[in-house]
């Protein structure tokens, strides 16, 4: 077995993983209040998979409503190392037609109402987010991706809007203005609260249109895009089986998996408790009774 337990969160049109052994779902509650589903997890390529729907089963949450703090929350408690996001979203380049799969490096965040921190008054932290994907695992997912035998691009920005309508005609010109690469709904504060919870994080995005800045084609419907979604969710099994299979068998440390040693600026004499108690699942090394803060 490698060393690696890698949460996959799905998105649109991912809401299982076929070819997982040791097969078992898992109920894991969290202090953030209810994540998006069960856990799936089990053994692929010799990697153990921890495998959530981030809509949950049927498509039942919309963006807004996902709890995404209850998931990452979960997704380390049930030990992943890692995290792998696989998401759905409409394209603002020309160069990037739907079926694309984009492996973003930089966010920019249009969110408006969605807990975005795992900290708060009486605990305060500030994660660097200069950088907020983990390189050498993009790489890898770029790379298993291409060898799954979808069209990648390994670098861009994400825009992330509070959704759920999609853009008007003036925003996505906007987002174009802004160097924007692909508008979606769900990859933050999901980005942000990985990084709070020490895990790297890789972003992989699959288009299933063209945003509607683009006057020669039709506006977006959700038509068109479950057509394309369906044939996208197939590129991404494959893909997670090539990125499980070209791991390799030790993983190596990252920065990142004591990121929280560098951000914490609240006196550990003075931590809010309770806080404190509910930080343990992100970070039990710093917050877990009898750790020194």
């Amino acid at each position: 077995m490698k060393d690696w337990v890698i949460g996959v969160m799905g998105g649109s049109g991912l809401y299982d993983l076929d070819g997982l052994s040791d097969r078992r779902t898992l109920r894991l509650e969290s202090p953030w209040g209810a994540p998006s589903d069960e856990l799936v997890t089990g053994t692929l390529e010799g990697v153990r998979l921890v495998f959530l729907p981030r809509h949950g089963q049927g498509h039942r949450i919309p963006p807004g409503a996902i709890n995404a703090r209850a998931n990452i929350d979960v997704l380390k408690r049930a030990g992943c190392t890692d995290l792998v996001s696989v998401s759905a979203v409409g394209s603002l380049r020309e160069e990037l037609p739907p079926g694309t799969f984009v492996v973003v490096d930089q966010f920019i965040d249009r969110t408006v109402a969605r807990p975005a921190s795992f900290f708060g008054p009486g605990l305060v932290a500030h994660v660097s987010m200069a950088d907020p994907v983990c390189p050498s695992l993009s790489s890898a997912a770029a790379k298993a991706a291409r060898t799954a035998g979808a069209v990648t691009v390994e670098g861009g920005v994400y825009v992330a809007i509070e959704g759920p309508q999609f853009s008007t005609r003036a925003e996505s010109e906007l987002y174009r203005a802004w160097g924007c690469s692909v508008v979606g709904m769900t990859a933050m504060p999901e980005a942000r609260l990985a990084r709070e919870a020490e895990l790297p994080y890789a972003s992989v995005c699959m288009v299933t249109d063209y945003d509607c800045w683009r006057a020669n084609t039709a506006h977006v419907e959700v038509a068109g895009i479950l057509e394309t979604m369906r044939a996208n969710a197939e590129a991404a099994r494959r893909m997670l089986t090539e990125l499980a299979r070209g791991l390799p068998q030790a993983r190596p440390a990252s920065p990142i998996d004591m990121g929280l040693d560098y951000a914490v600026v609240t006196d550990p004499a003075t931590w809010d408790p309770v806080l404190a108690g509910k930080l343990a699942g992100i970070c039990p090394r710093r917050f877990s009774p009898g750790a020194i803060g």
